[in-house]
């Protein structure tokens, strides 16, 4: 190999602060607690349909979300 070719191969080796297994980890983690946040929201539009349709009834609205 030539100078260049082995400064350039030093330079660029910069050594990891962890295992490499360890950043899918992390990332795992995340995506299973963003997932969590997710789930708590299901069927959120259900579960207050009788305040809707109160608010409905009372402020001269169609039944639902904009009478679409």
């Amino acid at each position: 190999m030539s100078f260049v070719t082995t400064v350039l191969a030093e330079a660029g080796h910069v050594e990891l602060p962890m295992p490499t297994w360890a950043y899918g980890l992390i990332a795992l983690v995340i995506f299973i607690a963003l997932g969590a946040v997710l789930w708590t929201y299901r069927d959120v539009a259900n579960r207050h349909q009788a305040k809707a349709d109160a608010y409905a009834a009372a402020h001269g609205g169609t039944h639902g979300h904009g009478g679409h």
